[in-house]
């Protein structure tokens, strides 16, 4: 696991190899779907009752087509802005801690988006150069792609997936996007049908009592911390580690470049809950809540809407 900044460099494998004939089926199939604006550059494009952005949607294509899920593997998925980053980084500490000490691990010079690289925006938008098979077990990988858009063998293997998903009213600018995908609906159900496969946590859980989340991840991904760890304080290791305060302090992500276009810096803010109360009006709050109450109202998924 700890070698997945370095790989990216040297890897020229394939993830499938899909043929001429597979891709101008799917560039047909796009062409025909109905696109729509948005706040995103490339706009969004309607699939599978989902919003996608149109510029990733052949890349998610080509993943449910291709993709074969190993029993071990660990897939973090969420919607963004939802605390991503930060689950990354514990994800990657808790799988690592055997072999990285807080004093030698990649988090210190790799942003933790390059350490639990993505499906969509790293193995299936760059195949040639990004291969999946050359990462060790388990591997840990993630997704901004619904539960439903998942492909079946995922579904129907034994891996482990970790959701995290934030009050929306937190998560404003994708707002309209996050409640009509069912994002959180999809990934709530599942976990409710299926505890063993899907851990479904709140990014406000996540931070009243990060001690306690810690330990349940790491217990539900089948690495639980010992006795001793526990004694030794590493699970405090971690969360200092991992803390947005230090995250945000390190210097690959005050001045490093995930893109030449992309600030690593980009990936952080307050990560304070409840923040919204300072940019968004009661008018504004409403509508939000509407339409969450139309979304998820039968689901049993609640958050917290008022001030």
């Amino acid at each position: 696991m700890a070698e997945a900044a370095q790989y990216f460099s040297s890897s020229n494998g394939n993830c499938s190899g899909s043929s001429g004939d597979d891709n101008r089926s799917s560039e047909l199939v796009l062409s025909q779907l109905p696109k729509a604006s948005s706040w995103l550059k490339s706009g969004v494009t309607l699939y599978q009752n989902c919003w996608f952005p149109s510029n990733a949607l052949p890349n998610i294509i080509s993943f449910q087509k291709q993709f074969k899920a190993d029993d071990q593997d660990i897939i973090l998925a969420s919607n963004p802005k939802s605390g991503t980053t930060w689950l990354k980084a514990l994800l990657f500490s808790i799988l690592n801690r055997t072999d990285c000490s807080p004093s030698n691990t990649p988090l210190l010079t790799s942003n933790p988006h390059q350490l639990v690289p993505s499906f969509e925006f790293t193995f299936y938008s760059n195949p040639k150069r990004h291969d999946l098979n050359v990462m060790s077990s388990p591997r840990l990988v993630s997704t901004h792609i619904p539960y439903s858009s998942f492909p079946d063998s995922i579904k129907h293997s034994k891996c482990h997936i970790v959701y995290i998903c934030r009050n929306p009213l937190d998560v404003i600018v994708s707002i309209w996007h996050f409640v009509n995908n069912g994002h959180p609906d999809r990934f709530w159900k599942a976990s409710l049908e299926k505890p063993g496969k899907v851990l479904f946590l709140k990014y406000e859980d996540l931070k009243e009592d990060t001690f306690f989340q810690a330990k349940r991840i790491a217990e539900f991904i089948g690495f639980p911390f010992s006795k001793e760890e526990e004694c030794n304080g590493v699970i405090e290791q971690i969360l200092e580690l991992c803390s947005l305060s230090k995250l945000k302090e390190l210097d690959v992500n005050k001045h490093g470049r995930m893109r030449p276009n992309f600030e690593n810096k980009l990936f952080f803010r307050k990560g304070k809950v409840g923040d919204w109360v300072n940019h968004l009006s009661a008018s504004m709050v409403e509508r939000v809540d509407k339409v969450m109450k139309e979304k998820l109202s039968d689901s049993g998924l609640l958050f917290k809407m008022s001030r």
